[in-house]
């Protein structure tokens, strides 16, 4: 039988033997989170609604995350009561942070609907991470080795000393990106609407690119990429349907470098890209 090591933040309190901690700064929770094994590599979620999320691996075997709220709760306007005449106010300044773990899935919840939260995380180097955030804060990562998905809506995706594979998309924001090594057979990807995309690979890496900078924007590149003559075409037929007929080119620009491999995707609607080759 499975069992559910979900950890709300008021049992944890009770429970933890000492591993929940409230900082001095009353706006900051810290809980400190055991695997259950050690050994092996471990899978991090976190979503937020509005704030930012900070994760770095670090040489330990637990998972501590920090959640600090900024300011008062999204919304609230605080007015006198006439009964409360003469009364000292008293603030709700936790976060709601709730944690899960089960089989090395680390699950990270916060009340940030509700009042801007920043998460500031550590994980073990060989961890997986699954990041989103929709407003007021960015996504930052570094010095993590393995499968990383980052979603942002209105903030930028930061990823530094990252090795292994990564899928990040934002909407309104710029995608930097410096690896250590990636994962030889893993496609990437590296999107935004609104932002430029930098991204620093090792200098033997083997990949198929493809590059698209749709609007305003220019395309920059340390490597010598080997660019496919041919467009990539597109047909759909849905005559016998009683629909139409569609050829459609990509104007995205196709390559290879250092002779191919799995395919890389870089795209953007208004900025520039820049794929820069590691020193």
């Amino acid at each position: 039988m499975k069992t559910n090591k979900r950890i709300p933040l008021a049992l944890f309190v009770a429970f933890s033997c000492g591993l929940f901690v409230r900082s001095q700064d009353s706006s900051t929770d810290r809980i400190v989170v055991p695997l259950s094994d050690p050994g092996k590599p471990l899978i991090l979620k976190a979503d937020l609604v509005n704030g930012g999320i900070s994760v770095t691996g670090y040489d330990g075997k637990e998972v501590v995350v920090e959640s600090k709220t900024r300011g008062r709760r999204i919304g609230h306007e605080h007015k006198a009561k006439e009964e409360a005449a003469g009364m000292k106010r008293l603030t709700q300044e936790t976060s709601g942070l709730e944690v899960s773990e089960e089989h090395n899935v680390v699950r990270i919840d916060t009340e940030s609907w509700n009042a801007t939260t920043d998460l500031i995380i550590r994980v073990p180097v060989a961890a997986s991470l699954k990041l989103e955030c929709v407003n007021n804060g960015d996504i930052v990562v570094d010095n993590v080795h393995g499968e990383i998905e980052a979603e942002n809506v209105n903030g930028s995706i930061t990823l530094t000393r990252v090795a292994g594979s990564v899928m990040a998309e934002t909407v309104n924001g710029k995608i930097l990106a410096t690896f250590s090594r990636v994962a030889p057979d893993k496609a990437m990807s590296f999107v935004t609407l609104n932002g430029d995309i930098d991204v620093t690979l090792p200098a033997d890496v083997k990949a198929n690119v493809r590059i698209k900078s749709e609007q305003q924007g220019d395309v920059y590149s340390d490597f010598d990429i080997q660019v496919k003559a041919e467009s990539k075409k597109t047909v759909e037929d849905k005559r016998k349907e009683g629909g139409r007929y569609r050829v459609s080119i990509d104007n995205s620009i196709f390559g290879s470098i250092n002779g191919g491999g799995p395919e890389f995707q870089f795209q953007t609607f208004n900025g520039d890209i820049m794929l820069r080759k590691a020193k």
